[in-house]
């Protein structure tokens, strides 16, 4: 072999190399940690069948094909969300654990009562997932048809009226309250742990009402388990485009949206917190995500950590402002 022959084809594996992944690393140099090495817990602080807990199935199903491990949802109910977050904060910081936070756990909550965490320090927003709206519902056989009706009962005082929540700082439980606030109707709260138990006492008329995330609730109210009494959005919804709006039929400040999104615990290594943001926004992409979400009601949010920690800014204040000028306490 010629030494121009032995040149060409040390070029010509050198290129190779490359187009492969790149050149061989020097002996002795240590692989790149992998991102994952184990099953994923995936954090749920609200009972199976509710919205929380759709949303997370549905990424965690999607998320176990994208990162080459399981990702396994776990519900730990209790403390309208404390119970799950304190698992998260406790947890080792390698993201292998994630928590799927509501708006309730990181802008509500720790403005109503002492939690044992701060939430701005222990818990890292990674990116929000996906936003809905509330919707007021009530039994088959209820008299309640509308939001009036609600009010005029509650203040008649002729009974006690019932409306189910699902633990204190929930964006249920504000509803509920702040519609008290805005109407003087007195109104008893049912906490539940979540949505799912509290549909069967509504919809056996053991409970009123309930102010509730609109996913959780259309298959009973496709079924005729639930009546959809009215929307507490800005605008009317494509998928019951005929339900009143509250905040055009008489309340106007009656606007209840809410969110939820993905936390990791203090500690997290930048890179893992940025490669669980980038798989967080690829799941948001994929054709059976946004089919599941928009069947179910679900609206894709999706974006930057600084995106994520500008909403949480913005919604802790707004809510801060309305839990002060209506003395709003978690009992």
């Amino acid at each position: 072999m010629t030494q121009h022959t032995r040149r060409s084809l040390l070029r010509h594996s050198a290129a190779a190399a490359v187009l492969a992944g790149g050149l061989p690393r020097a002996a002795g140099a240590a692989a790149p940690a992998p991102f994952l090495n184990h099953e994923v817990r995936f954090l749920n602080a609200f009972a199976p069948g509710g919205t929380s807990d759709l949303i997370g199935r549905i990424l965690a199903e999607q998320l176990s094909k994208q990162v080459g491990q399981n990702v396994v949802v776990e519900n730990k109910t209790g403390g309208g969300g404390v119970i799950a977050t304190q698992e998260l904060v406790r947890s080792a910081p390698d993201g292998h654990t994630l928590l799927l936070v509501s708006m309730g756990i990181m802008t509500i909550t720790p403005q109503m009562q002492s939690v044992p965490y701060d939430v701005e320090k222990d818990l890292i927003p990674v990116a929000n997932i996906a936003s809905v709206y509330n919707i007021l519902v009530t039994g088959p056989r209820s008299e309640i048809r509308s939001w009036q009706d609600l009010a005029r009962l509650a203040k008649a005082g002729n009974r006690a009226v019932s409306c189910a929540t699902v633990g204190a700082g929930s964006s249920q439980q504000l509803s509920c309250i702040l519609f008290s606030a805005l109407t003087g109707a007195q109104i008893t709260q049912v906490p539940y742990r979540g949505g799912a138990p509290a549909i069967l006492d509504i919809s056996s008329g053991r409970v009123d009402v309930m102010f509730g995330n609109m996913p959780e609730f259309l298959g009973q109210i496709r079924d005729g388990g639930l009546r959809a009494v009215a929307y507490g959005a800005p605008s009317a919804s494509p998928l019951i485009p005929d339900l009143p709006v509250i905040s055009q039929d008489g309340l106007p400040k009656f606007v209840i949206p809410s969110w939820f999104g993905v936390a990791l615990p203090r500690g997290t290594p930048q890179a893992v917190v940025d490669r669980w943001n980038t798989e967080l926004n690829r799941a948001l992409e994929t054709p059976e995500v946004q089919r599941r979400f928009t069947e179910n009601g679900l609206q894709r949010i999706g974006g930057s950590r600084d995106d994520f920690q500008g909403h949480i800014a913005t919604d802790r204040a707004r809510w801060g402002a309305i839990i002060r000028e209506h003395n709003i306490r978690a009992d």
